[in-house]
């Protein structure tokens, strides 16, 4: 994880310099002087070589000091920490969309290989990888939004977990409607592509599984079949599953800036455009070290899962 963090602090130091555009002149204006120019550079550390900039960056992300947002003027952590929630929700709520479709349409499509539901689970697969997430998004909002009335276009309402909460405590279901409202749209656009690749997924390494002689064996001795599949093809089958539910947790963590910027949805996705707009370096480089770290974990708890779900791995 450590060279990953460090190669990724590199890239993205060096990317966010190459940006045209002056910080200084950001900050200031166009009608700044000269002299207050230099000044601002010099405060920022602009005027130093670019390899004491980026010595200075990892000793300060060392210390977790990731620097002032030059935009607004507070500590950038902080502003990245109080957009990240909204990411979080966005992406869990698409993850577990693509997962509650994706997973058992993959399933019933190598259960049934070779028939109407199978072709139409590929169809919808491939359609699914295939299109773009800016143009679903805007085809749902003209449809869902400006024609049928049904879902709101732009925003976020009330935390989803907070709205939940209401909802079981007070019975007052108004606040969790309006929560989905603004949150089911940007969910499914930005899920989209993850679930054609999760039931594609899904399918081939049940199609792989089932021909297995544990799983032949098991039907010859009379098992019911949905004892075979649930006892022995699908925890079988799970490993590149939830290998390419991990990446694609991570990929949606990157996708949210597209759907962000789309649907308005206030996360770290639409900060960083608006970071780079601005030309407001830390808060690039703090957004993407945290998303960074964030999908690391995930990756290391994905690998910490697979001695779980198979015993196999744990004893070799």
């Amino acid at each position: 994880m450590v060279p990953v963090l460090i190669g990724t602090s590199l890239v993205v130091f060096i990317i966010v310099r190459l940006l045209p555009g002056d910080p200084a002149i950001a900050m200031l204006g166009t009608s700044a002087t000269p002299g207050e120019l230099v000044r601002m550079r010099h405060l920022l550390g602009l005027d130093e070589p670019v390899y004491i900039q980026y010595l200075r960056f990892l000793a300060d992300i060392a210390r977790g000091n990731f620097g002032d947002s030059i935009s607004r003027g507070v500590p950038a952590l902080q502003v990245v920490m109080d957009t990240l929630p909204a990411t979080i929700e966005l992406a869990v709520t698409s993850m577990l969309l693509s997962i509650v479709i994706a997973v058992p349409l993959g399933v019933i499509a190598a259960v049934r290989q070779h028939s109407i539901i199978d072709y139409a689970s590929m169809i919808f697969a491939l359609a699914g990888v295939s299109m773009p997430i800016f143009w679903l998004g805007i085809l749902m909002i003209l449809l869902f939004s400006l024609q049928l009335h049904w879902l709101s276009p732009f925003g976020r309402g009330a935390p989803l977990a907070d709205a939940m909460f209401t909802a079981v405590t007070t019975g007052d279901t108004s606040v969790l409607i309006d929560s989905l409202k603004h949150i089911i749209m940007p969910a499914a656009a930005l899920g989209v592509n993850s679930m054609g690749l999760i039931a594609r997924i899904t399918r081939s390494s049940m199609l792989e599984v089932l021909s297995q002689d544990y799983v032949r064996t098991a039907k010859a001795k009379g098992l019911k079949e949905q004892f075979v599949l649930t006892r022995h093809a699908i925890r079988n089958a799970l490993l590149p599953i939830i290998t390419i539910l991990g990446l694609q947790f991570g990929a949606l963590l990157g996708g949210a800036v597209v759907t962000e910027t789309i649907f308005a949805w206030p996360g770290v996705g639409r900060l960083v455009v608006q970071g780079i707009n601005q030309r407001d370096f830390p808060v690039v480089q703090t957004t993407v070290m945290v998303m960074a770290v964030c999908v690391c974990f995930l990756n290391l708890l994905i690998d910490l899962s697979y001695a779980y779900i198979n015993p196999r791995i744990r004893y070799s």
